[in-house]
């Protein structure tokens, strides 16, 4: 399933990752080098499935590991109401 970032959320690439911006709430994100692997995998167009080869591809991290990691980002990011 594709991520896509709600209309208030802005996005800016660091030397550490990305950082978020809820520009409703006046609050910053900042996610790692492995989150922002994850979301620019599923932005590209890639599913949960993608984002874990890419990060066991990318980090030294087993597939089971991955797999909960793709999914507690993708869960907090809509349930803050970040993404869509």
């Amino acid at each position: 399933m594709t991520l896509k970032f709600g209309a208030d959320v802005s996005t800016a690439r660091t030397d550490y990752g990305t950082v978020l911006l809820d520009e409703r709430a006046g609050e910053y994100w900042e996610l790692n080098p492995t989150a922002t692997l994850v979301v620019s995998t599923l932005m590209a167009g890639g599913d949960e499935a993608d984002a874990v080869t890419a990060l066991t591809n990318e980090f030294d991290i087993d597939v089971d590991r991955a797999r909960q990691d793709v999914d507690a980002l993708v869960a907090q990011l809509r349930t803050s109401g970040l993404a869509e």
